[in-house]
């Protein structure tokens, strides 16, 4: 195979290979509306701290008594760790207050701004809270 093919064909191959997680990825705004802001106060039910987003699990008890759970966006682990969360940072059973914005779509979903852990500090996750 001529060096020139054998460069396009590997060319091909890492675009495949990676295309799909690229498509993936989305913008804020595809999902999110900064105007529908939203605070959750809650027991975290899980954390993860993966790619390409983290994710809270929050138990949030509604008005009626009723638990309702909601699964909060973060940003991506490198950029949490430049933050200065670990995955440590969130253990099930915390108590914490999520400053959010809610899914257009109307779920119990939301990609967090700012955290306030339990003993009152605050841990920012990526997504800048508008005044």
């Amino acid at each position: 195979m001529k060096p020139n093919a054998c460069t396009f064909l590997l060319a091909m191959f890492a675009a495949l290979v990676t295309g799909g997680h690229a498509l993936a990825h989305h913008a804020f705004s595809a999902e999110f509306d900064f105007e529908l802001p939203v605070t959750l106060q809650g027991t975290v039910a899980k954390w993860e701290m993966i790619n390409p987003h983290g994710w809270i699990t929050i138990d949030v008890t509604g008005q009626d008594g009723q638990t309702i759970q909601w699964m909060v966006e973060t940003s991506n682990p490198n950029g949490l760790m430049r933050l200065g969360w670990t995955k440590d940072t969130l253990q099930a059973g915390d108590e914490v207050t999520i400053d959010a914005y809610r899914a257009k779509d109307g779920s119990n979903t939301a990609n967090a701004a700012r955290v306030t852990l339990a003993d009152g500090r605050q841990v920012f996750s990526g997504i800048a809270p508008r005044q």
